[in-house]
């Protein structure tokens, strides 16, 4: 199968910045193709949050297989034209039963859509809200919490009234020992997703950074580049790093091969893959052809901006100011079960941590009464994810 572009970076500043000239998981995806080519023949797809970053990579490569039905999910309508024509510019053969609809998951519109379809065999999702800054005022954190949480509970929802053969909802490495509230909505997202797989079969993956996606810091160097502005970048937080083809090939993978209840992460090798940003700074520039030069203030930065004509790029690499940030990610709890044979560069969690004292509907209902209370603060909701088991907060 040959993949049409999915990343639109530089391969040879991607190259760099992963430190290796293919994707992480070519061995696997080139083993289970054959099983995915028979698999996805004819299947019925819906995917949320489409026309995001991880979403638009997941649907690009989706589009290579023969699919009975794609319809394309996501609020931004503009995001979700601009794939479209993506995908028909470059040449993809869409499914006769193709659809795009500008709504969000959880929504009114969202649920009379499944009502009025017939069927649907994998129900995917990758709507979420993936930022820390989100929890940083309460307006936002309330929608943290509908996007992840109460998203997933209508997702799941849907699923069952479809009937669908798979639910797929993204996860986070940041799931994981969470550290701050993103995460743990991740984590409980997870628990919602899980708790119904008695009636219906789900999955998910958890992943590193994707390089370079939407609103992220790496992607942002790009905008500091083309508007000649300092660099700034944390220098003592490290990450692993995945391209969107990668992150596209890993959710695939889950989604129709995976056994229910599974959760797949890559493995990564800490003595080559983590990085700091700062050091992935100095790559991109180093890439366009700039000298990186440090300073100590971003006052100091910004005056040396003229150096840029002379091929000195200021930055500003100091330590992170970012509350709730772990200095690398982790991939599984250490009471999980884990198969790291079934695949060459994918681990599997083949029994998940459950640590809900509640169900998830209860859960989310006192979030309700928080709310409804007008004592919905950052404190309360950590105090509410404690009091339902999730006591590394």
């Amino acid at each position: 199968m040959k993949l049409f572009p999915i990343d639109t970076v530089d391969s040879g500043l991607l190259a760099k910045v992963l430190n290796r000239n293919q994707s992480l998981f070519e061995e696997d995806w080139q083993k289970e193709l054959p099983f995915l080519i028979e698999k996805i023949k004819g299947a019925k797809v819906i995917v949320i949050g489409a026309a995001g970053s991880i979403g638009r990579a997941f649907t690009k490569l989706l589009a290579h297989f023969e699919l009975g039905m794609l319809h394309l999910i996501d609020p931004s309508e503009n995001n979700l034209v601009e794939l479209v024509r993506d995908l028909r510019s470059t040449g993809f053969h869409l499914p006769k039963d193709f659809q795009t609809l500008s709504i969000e998951l959880g929504s009114d519109e969202f649920d009379q859509y499944v009502q009025d379809l017939e069927d649907c065999d994998y129900l995917i999702n990758f709507s979420a809200l993936k930022h820390v800054r989100a929890e940083r005022n309460v307006y936002t954190l309330a929608r943290l919490c509908r996007t992840n949480l109460y998203g997933t509970h209508r997702l799941v929802e849907s699923g069952k009234l479809l009937r669908c053969e798979r639910i797929f909802s993204v996860s986070s490495d940041k799931s994981v020992n969470p550290a701050n509230l993103m995460g743990a909505t991740k984590a409980m997202m997870e628990q919602i997703l899980f708790a119904s797989a008695d009636e219906i079969s789900c999955s998910t993956a958890r992943f590193a950074n994707v390089a370079f996606s939407d609103g992220s810091l790496l992607a942002g160097f790009f905008n500091r580049f083309d508007k000649r502005q300092p660099f700034a970048a944390p220098n003592d937080v490290r990450r692993y790093f995945i391209s969107h083809l990668e992150a596209a090939q890993l959710c695939i993978l889950a989604c129709f091969l995976g056994k229910n209840k599974e959760v797949y992460f890559p493995k990564m090798d800490e003595s080559k893959d983590a990085l700091t940003f700062s050091k992935i700074a100095e790559l991109f520039l180093t890439n366009k052809g700039y000298q990186p030069q440090n300073y100590n203030s971003d006052e100091e930065a910004i005056e040396r901006a003229s150096q840029i004509e002379k091929g000195i790029w200021p930055c500003l690499f100091s330590g992170s100011d970012t509350s709730g940030e772990k200095d690398l990610e982790e991939f599984y709890f250490e009471e999980e079960s884990i198969e790291l044979e079934r695949h060459s560069q994918i681990g599997i969690v083949t029994h998940p941590i459950s640590f809900l004292k509640t169900n998830t509907k209860e859960f989310l209902q006192e979030i309700e009464s928080l709310k409804a209370s007008k004592n919905f603060t950052r404190r309360t909701l950590i105090d509410l994810f404690i009091k339902s088991g999730l006591t590394c907060l």
